[in-house]
């Protein structure tokens, strides 16, 4: 029988960085940078989510996604705000930083971790080619949720040919390659069991799972997080 791999699990666990941004936006190098800051600190899940809608500046993102500008937009549609912006930052699913202001990014983060652990346990364990993700009962109000996987690159050092950052070596953290939907979470605990390859798009190199309330177009807080081994 294989080894059972756990993944690190949801304790100590407080905050996911949800960093949009995109190779094309002069403003954005310098939160890629700030966003670098906040992944060495314990209990914090940083992500990088690179966005096409400034790719006609004359420098197409090579990692940008359009299901990442519609998780953007589905962001701002729900306060509201027709207009996206790079860099900008989501702390747990509630919109934080604005530019690379490096302040309002660590307020935000403070005031995640003053709130404590997340509500509900999330848990990832490898067995094999499978990945098995557990979803503990619900212990507050929410009862309603989606789990997701994003496959997410560890690392890429990009060349910035054209554009604004003509002439620039950007280095970007934790990718995010796809937004994987597991399944709906209904309040009470349950286990989804997937094919280890669901992990494994692109460049893909590591994952991270996490339970958000609202649904993909109209998200909402996240509830829980797990990153894989050695994340």
């Amino acid at each position: 029988m294989a080894a059972m791999t756990p993944a690190w699990a949801a304790e100590g666990a407080q905050v996911v960085i949800e960093l949009f941004t995109s190779q094309g936006c002069a403003s954005c190098p310098p939160a890629s940078q700030v966003l670098s800051e906040f992944a060495k600190k314990p209990g914090i899940i940083a992500l990088t989510f690179p966005v096409t809608y400034w790719d006609y500046l004359g420098w197409k993102d090579d990692l940008g996604l359009p299901a990442f500008t519609d998780r953007q937009r589905a962001y701002a549609n729900l306060r509201g705000v027709r207009q996206l912006f790079t860099p900008q930052a989501i702390v747990n699913g509630e919109p934080s930083m604005v530019r690379s202001d490096r302040d309002s990014l660590d307020r935000n983060v403070r005031n995640a971790r003053k709130a404590g652990a997340f509500p509900v346990q999330v848990r990832s364990t490898e067995q094999g080619d499978r990945i098995a993700i557990e979803i503990d009962a619900a212990s507050g109000p929410e009862t309603q949720g989606e789990v997701w996987l994003l496959p997410v690159l560890h690392k890429r050092t990009v060349a910035i040919g054209q554009g604004e950052n003509k002439g620039q070596v950007i280095e970007y953290i934790n990718v995010v390659r796809g937004l994987q939907r597991v399944g709906s979470w209904a309040g009470r605990a349950a286990r989804y069991d997937i094919p280890r390859s669901t992990a494994r798009v692109g460049e893909a190199d590591t994952y991270v799972v996490v339970l958000q309330g609202g649904s993909k177009n109209h998200p909402a807080r996240i509830l829980g997080a797990a990153a894989a081994p050695g994340f």
